[in-house]
C-alpha cells in the first residue's frame, strides 16, 4: 500500500483574485437580499399640508362631483354624503388610458377613501411619500366636492348637487 503524494502549486496572483471575487460575490448576495426583502418601515409619511373638513360639519345630502383633469383626460371625483357622514367616494369616467399613465392613482385613491370612511374627515388622512402629489390632487378634488356639500348658514347660497 503506497500512498502517492500529490503536490498542488498555487500562484499567489490566482489566490488573491479568487479571494476578491469571493468577497464581491458575498457582497452582491447581501445587496440583493437587502433590495428584495420587504421594507419593515411602511409607516406613511406625515402630511405637509392640511386639507380639512370639520368633524362637526353637516352636509346637504346628495351627490357632489368635481372634475379632475389629468393630462388631456378628465375624470370626475364623486362624493355621496348624507346629513352627517360621507357615505361614498368614487372616480367616474376613469378609463384605461388614465390608469396606464398614472399607475399610482387607483392605489392612492383607495387608501384615501378607506381612511375617509373611517375618520369622516380629510384633516387626518395620511399617505406615503411615493404617492404624495397624486394624493394631494385627489384630496383637493374630494375637498372641493365636500365644500359643495357643506350646509351653508345663509339660505340664499345653495350648493349644486348633481
Amino acid at each position: 500500500m503506497s500512498a502517492k503524494t500529490k503536490i498542488v502549486v498555487l500562484h499567489m496572483k490566482e489566490v488573491i483574485y479568487t479571494g476578491i471575487f469571493a468577497i464581491l460575490g458575498i457582497l452582491l448576495i447581501i445587496l440583493l437580499v437587502m433590495m428584495f426583502l420587504p421594507n419593515r418601515e411602511e409607516d406613511p409619511a406625515p402630511k405637509d399640508e392640511a386639507v380639512t373638513t370639520g368633524a362637526d360639519t353637516h352636509y346637504i345630502p346628495g351627490i357632489y362631483t368635481t372634475e379632475l383633469v389629468l393630462g388631456s383626460q378628465a375624470i370626475d371625483v364623486e362624493v355621496i354624503v348624507d346629513e352627517d357622514a360621507i357615505t361614498s367616494i368614487r372616480m367616474v369616467n376613469l378609463n384605461d388610458a388614465v390608469t396606464t399613465m398614472y399607475p399610482l392613482l387607483e392605489p392612492a385613491f383607495d387608501s384615501i377613501c378607506q381612511q375617509v370612511y373611517e375618520l369622516q374627515t380629510l384633516d387626518q388622512v395620511t399617505y406615503t411619500a411615493e404617492s404624495k402629489y397624486t394624493s394631494l390632487v385627489l384630496l383637493e378634488a374630494i375637498q372641493n366636492s365636500l365644500n359643495k356639500a357643506k350646509a351653508s348658514p345663509s339660505p340664499s347660497a345653495s350648493p349644486q348637487a348633481r
